[in-house]
């Protein structure tokens, strides 16, 4: 039962890597945008890459601040008033922090669960490695959407963010 438990950390521990991973190879692409590109709005949502970078932070945030159990999260991008370099770097950082809390957790950390209340006063109780598979399963959403603006902007060279490109550190 022990081995399995800390066979777990050793899934983990590579897919949040690989999220990191991503959103570096992503953001190598945005930061490439003109300034117009990036403000733009695309498609039937009429949302800018910049919005889109936004939620993406916000997403990783609002997760990373319920494992750390903050009982009120807030959206780290509101009072954000940087340009979309910082804003991708906020991003990329709220990325290594998941990476480095999933690296230095116990088993017995990864096996907690974590209490949370989403706006509408909706309480929830979640496994830690349900809320990491949260984190990347919808990290990747939005990574995918960002992948769609950059193809309706005309960006011919996409960045290669498929799994099986990530070499993972051994």
């Amino acid at each position: 039962m022990n081995s399995k438990r800390a066979n777990m950390k050793n899934v983990l521990l590579p897919y949040i890597s690989y999220n990191h991973w991503a959103n570096q190879q992503l953001t190598k692409a945005l930061l490439k945008l003109k300034p117009e590109q990036v403000d733009m709005t695309w498609g039937k949502a009429e949302i800018s890459v910049r919005e889109l970078v936004k939620q993406l932070w916000t997403f990783e945030f609002s997760w990373y601040q319920r494992l750390l159990m903050v009982e009120k999260v807030v959206d780290p991008s509101a009072g954000f008033e940087g340009d979309f370099e910082g804003l991708c770097s906020r991003c990329l950082e709220q990325s290594a922090l998941l990476e480095n809390w999933v690296n230095t957790a116990t088993v017995a950390r990864l096996d907690h669960t974590v209490a949370y209340t989403l706006k509408k006063n909706e309480h929830f109780k979640t496994s830690v490695r349900d809320v990491l598979l949260e984190v990347c399963n919808g990290s990747s959403l939005l990574r995918g959407q960002l992948i769609g603006l950059l193809q309706q902007i005309g960006v011919t060279r996409l960045p290669v963010i498929a799994y099986r490109s990530f070499k993972p550190k051994k």
